[in-house]
């Protein structure tokens, strides 16, 4: 109480004149340290070179899937629902910023009634007479005006406080509303690259099935003209109807591949087919140039770990306005108006306007309500302090893991091309041999097996670098960049771009 007291003495004057933010209680740090390694373990693929992220899909000279990505965006509920909570902070930001300045409402009003006398009979009269009496009535005409104002003196900062807890959040919708569109392109990346090697493993699934029912058909020839044991063809046809086995599954992992692929886009099936299939299947991947050597800065350029540091300041800023509450709270009212009367033909007006009352609230006794409510708060700030540091440390181990895969499946491709080259070349020989009788079934099937896995595995490698690629574009925040950074490229000032026109906010 004695505290109260102090700080009442103190602060109250201040507020009497302009509600100096002197009195403003101290809050908890609004930016907080979260340790980051100095260097990356894992290998970059550009030595240091820096590059824009925001031309990322056109490096790869794909047309159809910059458009699929946009697409997906545009139908995403994901990044529809971003924007509207962006829209909702930007209002409420609106909101806590005007309830630093006074308000003002006007009020207007007008009615008529009648204002009269009745005179009795006189005494003595008879009972007709006193029955009756003369009336007159006046209508009167009142017309009021006026002006009311009221304002609430910032003594301890917690207007201020709440203003920029709103503004902290508007940040942080922004930075999901950009993360979620980073999450869909990703996605659409990996449904699109999912498709292309889902068709091209039906290629293999196809060719090798061409091969193993011409074998079939060539052995059961062999059979009937009594060049071949009956096992050998039952062999040679039991392979055929694997392979048709796989090559039926492969068709259906594809046709639902596909699906998914419409539902993201939201495109139509057949006119996405279309669109497939007049589109290149494959491009070579570009190389990588967009990695920052020093964690710390790579970090600062993904929406995620920008959105989880505002909600720090965020709470911050909660934990003021609620220490606030326990505090005095001062309040100045006014008015000013106009009133007019119209009695039959004459007319009188009358001005009038008040100042205050000038109002204080103390705090007395609520039962610990108040003190709760500021310790809860400052328990959710320690809660987005520790959820801030995660964040920045899942960063760190997403992008050491994609530069991981990523190079790792660099240098398997060679190897896989390589394995590939000379499995082919070895069953075209073993097939040659079987041909001429030098070689049994059993070694062309064992042969024509080792090639279709050293195919399945390549697809698979490209597949798996594919998302490689992705997840590092993914982990590097998709060329997004921090308010008050230069953008790299239009694009990147295009993706900056907020989902709704900016709306004037007040201090």
């Amino acid at each position: 109480m004695r505290r109260l007291r102090l700080i009442a003495t103190l602060c109250l004057p201040l507020g009497f004149g302009l509600g100096l933010p002197g009195c403003a209680l101290t809050r908890p740090p609004a930016q907080v340290e979260a340790p980051t390694p100095a260097q990356w373990h894992a290998p970059l693929p550009h030595g240091g070179s820096l590059a824009s992220l925001a031309d990322w899909w056109r490096q790869l000279d794909d047309p159809l899937l910059v458009e699929l990505i946009a697409a997906a965006e545009a139908a995403s509920p994901n990044v529809a629902s971003a924007a509207a909570r962006v829209a909702e902070a930007r209002f409420t930001r609106v909101q806590t910023g005007a309830a630093l300045l006074p308000s003002l409402d006007g009020t207007a009003s007008a009615s008529r009634g009648t204002s009269g006398f009745a005179a009795g009979a006189p005494s003595g009269g008879s009972a007709s007479s006193s029955s009756s009496s003369l009336g007159a009535t006046t209508p009167i005409t009142t017309l009021q005006a006026g002006l009311q104002s009221k304002w609430e003196v910032d003594l301890f900062g917690r207007l201020r406080a709440d203003r920029d807890a709103a503004q902290a959040k508007l940040g942080s919708a922004d930075a999901k509303w950009h993360d979620a569109r980073v999450s869909v392109a990703a996605e659409t990346a990996n449904a699109y690259f999912a498709e292309r090697a889902c068709q091209q493993q039906l290629r293999v699934a196809e060719s090798d099935t061409r091969s193993r029912a011409e074998t079939a058909r060539l052995t059961d020839l062999s059979m009937r003209a009594g060049f071949t044991a009956p096992a050998d063809a039952a062999l040679a046809r039991a392979s055929a109807a694997d392979a048709s086995g796989r090559l039926t599954q492969q068709r259906a992992q594809c046709a639902v591949q596909r699906k998914a692929l419409v539902a993201l886009s939201g495109i139509d099936e057949s006119t996405l087919e279309q669109k497939l299939a007049a589109s290149p299947a494959q491009h070579a991947l570009p190389a990588v140039g967009s990695i920052a050597s020093v964690p710390a800065e790579a970090i600062s350029q993904r929406p995620d770990v920008y959105s989880a540091e505002l909600g720090v300041a965020s709470a911050s800023a909660d934990v003021g306005s609620a220490e606030a509450e326990r505090y005095p709270k001062l309040s100045i009212s006014g008015s000013i108006g106009r009133t007019q009367y119209r009695v039959g033909g004459l007319q009188q007006s009358l001005e009038n306007w008040t100042v205050g009352p000038v109002s204080l609230s103390v705090p007395l006794l609520d039962g610990g309500s108040r003190k709760a409510n500021a310790d809860a708060a400052k328990a959710r700030y320690a809660e987005a302090v520790s959820i801030y540091r995660a964040n920045v440390r899942q960063a760190v181990r997403e992008v050491e893991e994609a530069l991981v895969n990523l190079d790792a499946t660099n240098g398997r491709a060679n190897d896989a091309d390589t394995a590939v080259k000379n499995y082919q070349a070895s069953f075209d020989a073993t097939q040659a041999r079987y041909s001429s009788g030098l070689a049994s079934l059993f070694e062309l099937e064992d042969s024509r097996r080792t090639l279709f896995a050293a195919q399945t595995a390549r697809v698979s490698l490209q597949r798996e670098r594919t998302e490689a690629w992705v997840a590092l574009y993914r982990s590097m925040g998709g060329g997004w960049s921090r308010p008050g950074q230069p953008s790299e490229s239009a694009e990147t000032s295009s993706m900056n771009t907020t989902p709704a026109a900016k709306v004037a906010t007040s201090p």
